[in-house]
């Protein structure tokens, strides 16, 4: 590894580990390159503003949790079916994981623009895969409702806020949020066989 790309990863190590404990606090520049051991200066040769930083730290935790990975049975699935399903059991278990970034980058959004745009990019990322699984029901046929509507009430019922609600403030296990979360997606967007 490339002493740069070390002090990246260090940099981007810090972002989350600062993240994850700062319960909406603002992850400030020179808090980065304090806990990251390096100066401001040299955090700026690395990324040039706070929402890249942040931007970048979530790609970051993508990464080193395989988000890519998971992902693979959604985009090589047989039909649109499988592909939905796919895609909310990958989303579903990533949930925990990235539960702490989630939250801090949320509960800064509100007054902090770059945390609102790290938020926002990535949510539209998870938006497209939301998209892709309607599209692919869509061309055989088999989705229940528009296109656009389908993908905003996906993305809507996976957001990190409904998980926390039914997991936290509910006390639903993950394979019981899995479970029940799968069964609705089909019912609600899956046009059956039968009625084709």
């Amino acid at each position: 590894m490339s002493r740069a790309a070390s002090t990246r990863e260090k940099i981007l190590k810090a972002t989350l580990a600062l993240l994850e404990a700062g319960d909406g606090n603002a992850v400030r520049m020179g808090d980065v390159a304090k806990r990251a051991g390096i100066s401001r200066q040299a955090l700026y040769l690395h990324l040039k503003n706070r929402a890249d930083l942040l931007i970048a730290a979530t790609h970051y935790l993508d990464e080193i949790k395989g988000a890519e990975a998971r992902l693979a049975p959604s985009r090589n699935a047989q039909s649109g079916a499988e592909r939905l399903e796919a895609f909310i059991e990958a989303w579903a278990g990533y949930l925990p994981e990235i539960y702490g970034m989630a939250t801090a980058l949320l509960a800064m959004s509100d007054h902090d623009s770059a945390a609102a745009a790290a938020w926002k990019e990535r949510m539209q990322d998870m938006r497209e895969g939301c998209a892709a699984a309607m599209a692919a029901l869509s061309a055989e046929n088999r989705l229940a409702m528009p296109e656009k509507e389908a993908t905003d009430l996906l993305w809507t019922l996976l957001s990190v806020r409904n998980w926390e609600q039914l997991t936290k403030g509910s006390g639903w296990t993950q394979a019981q949020y899995l479970d029940t979360l799968t069964t609705t997606a089909q019912r609600l967007f899956i046009v059956s066989e039968r009625e084709i």
